[in-house]
């Protein structure tokens, strides 16, 4: 591992790089490629690790590999990426999560977003979906089946997380690696799970075709046979989504790797269609695959 004593301000770790700061900005925040301190007045300040990485990453995009999977490559490759959090107080990960809690049942939108930065800056993209994202999600859907908060609580919360993690995804589709066909079923609503399983796919260098929620079947067979997917994953909370497209799923299995995931996902239905059953949260699923 690098010295990382030293500590650059982004005008400098840009101009020791040769890339813009508006790239840098969009590297750290789409792939988790930098992993910036903070000083008391909230600049950010970057080691000799971040410039590695930029360094790495510049090499690959001149190779020809797209932004998105020249970043999953620097990630693999550099295990002191993240390796910050190992200095940080234990509870700072629970207390984001709380600020970033408090930030929704506000309506706080600008203080949400400045607590995913802050995570996002601070630990692993990972970490920050399997203990952070997932459990907010579920405790807000808690919150709302038992009349605690309104739909509106929930829907700002599914929105925010989403826009999110759709600035984690962009470019996921690109590279070289083994392609995944991602859709839940006809009915189902819920994608952000399945969002969050492309993104840590995409992390280990898979490429993601993402059909998202409410997908027909046929829409599902055929974007299979047109990208041959090694492949394809159905997630749902609710089994009747998944058994009412059964037929389709068994045909499709036929032919390609299928698995289901989610609430409404058993051992069960996985083995009564051919496919594989991903009981994992979608972080560790994405590892296990």
């Amino acid at each position: 591992m690098i010295d990382s004593g030293i500590q650059l301000r982004i005008g400098e770790l840009a101009r020791r790089a040769g890339v813009s700061p508006e790239a840098l900005r969009a590297w750290e925040r789409r792939y988790g490629l930098l992993r910036p301190s903070r000083t008391s007045g909230g600049f950010r300040l970057y080691s000799l690790d971040d410039l590695a990485r930029i360094r790495e990453m510049t090499r690959l995009l001149a190779d020809g590999q797209s932004a998105a999977e020249a970043a999953a490559q620097v990630l693999r490759r550099a295990p002191d990426v993240g390796s910050r959090a190992a200095e940080l107080p234990p509870s700072l990960l629970q207390e984001r999560r709380t600020e970033l809690h408090q930030s929704i049942l506000r309506f706080d939108g600008t203080g949400a977003q400045m607590t995913l930065d802050h995570l996002l800056g601070e630990f692993q993209v990972e970490l920050v979906l399997r203990e952070v994202l997932l459990p907010e999600l579920k405790q807000i859907g808690e919150l709302w089946s038992r009349g605690e908060v309104s739909i509106a609580e929930e829907h700002f919360a599914s929105n925010l997380i989403h826009a999110r993690l759709g600035a984690l995804a962009h470019g996921w589709d690109g590279g070289a690696g083994s392609r995944a066909l991602l859709a839940c079923p006809p009915d189902e609503l819920h994608d952000l799970p399945l969002m969050m399983f492309g993104i840590a796919l995409r992390r280990r260098g898979w490429r993601v075709t993402y059909l998202g929620a409410e997908t027909p079947v046929q829409s599902i067979v055929d974007s299979a046979r047109a990208v041959s997917p090694k492949l394809v994953v159905l997630a749902s909370t609710d089994a009747a989504h998944l058994l009412s497209i059964a037929h389709g799923l068994k045909a499709l299995a036929k032919t390609n790797r299928v698995a289901i995931a989610g609430a409404g996902a058993s051992d069960e239905l996985a083995g009564s269609i051919g496919a594989e059953y991903l009981r994992s949260d979608p972080v560790t699923a994405a590892a296990e695959v």
